[in-house]
This record gives structure tokens, C-alpha cells and sequence, in this order.
């Protein structure tokens, strides 16, 4: 593979990863977005974490995948926040991999190492939390993701409506 094919590869696998977290984003905020102010202390048995634990460890997470993808990997557990507090993390740490991913910086860690790690395992988390909404009685609506209007570096909170949602 010569220069320009591999600077193209590796633009390409950020781009993927942008588009990526953008997906994390909408799936995330659509399982987050109009929780019951209990939900953050929910827990369906005594040996499951609560959302607010979970959405504390998808932070920490994010945080581990930024320090991979500088080349310093550091781990942290941090205490859940508050659930509002905590859902504006989520979004900074997804905001902060993204910027980092859009610039011209190093990637330390390859594209697919970040993916297998840190953002496969908040898809996986996310899908928990829409479950544990589920039990707690505020279940999320379902819809067909593939025609959501997800765009790469949209990692807010603020994301397009579904184009159309079913039970």
C-alpha cells in the first residue's frame, strides 16, 4: 500500500469512527432523553448496576478511549454524578473523542482497537439501559435506525427526531 492509499485508509476508519460515535450519540440520547427522575437508583435485582452506574462507567469509557487514542491509556472509575450531570458527561466525553478523531492529532491506538473496546461495549451498555427502562415502566420507543439521521460529529444531545417510531 503506498502513502496516499494509507493516509485515504486511515482518514476513511476515522470518519467511520465519527460516524460511529454519532450513532452512540442518537441511540444513547434516545434511551436517556425523558427518564424518570428515579430511573438513575433503578435496579432490577441486587446484582445489577443502576443507570446512573452504568452511564457513569460508558463516561469512563470514553475517557479510556480518548487517553488510548493520545497514547497516554489511563483508567478510571468515577462515582455516578447526578443523572442530569452524568448525561451531560456522556455527551462531553463522546464530543471530546470526536473532536480528537476530526483532527489532524496522532492516532495512537488503530481505529479498530477503539471500536472493539470502548464503543462496542456502549452500544452494549446503552441497549441495558433501554432495557432497565423498560422494567422501570418508561420504556423507549422503538424505530427502524437505519433511516435515522445520524451525521457524522453530531455527538450532542440535541439530534434529529425519529423519522418514525413504533412499539
Amino acid at each position: 500500500m503506498d502513502a496516499k492509499t494509507a493516509k485515504t485508509s486511515a482518514s476513511e476508519s476515522r470518519q467511520m469512527l465519527r460516524h460511529t460515535l454519532a450513532t452512540v450519540a442518537y441511540r444513547g440520547g434516545k434511551a436517556l432523553r425523558g427518564a424518570p427522575s428515579t430511573f438513575a437508583e433503578f435496579r432490577a435485582n441486587e446484582s445489577c448496576r443502576t443507570p446512573g452506574q452504568i452511564l457513569a462507567h460508558i463516561g469512563d469509557e470514553y475517557d479510556w478511549a480518548l487517553s488510548q487514542a493520545k497514547g497516554q491509556e489511563k483508567w478510571s472509575v468515577s462515582k455516578p454524578l447526578p443523572w442530569d450531570d452524568e448525561v451531560r458527561r456522556f455527551f462531553a466525553t463522546l464530543q471530546a473523542l470526536d473532536d480528537y478523531l476530526a483532527s489532524d492529532s496522532a492516532l495512537d491506538a488503530t481505529p479498530e482497537r477503539l471500536f472493539q473496546g470502548a464503543i462496542a461495549d456502549s452500544l452494549t451498555h446503552i441497549g441495558q439501559i433501554s432495557i432497565l427502562r423498560r422494567l422501570a415502566g418508561s420504556p423507549v420507543r422503538a424505530e427502524n435506525y437505519s433511516r435515522a439521521e445520524i451525521v457524522a460529529g453530531r455527538v450532542g444531545s440535541k439530534q434529529a427526531p425519529p423519522p418514525r417510531e413504533f412499539d
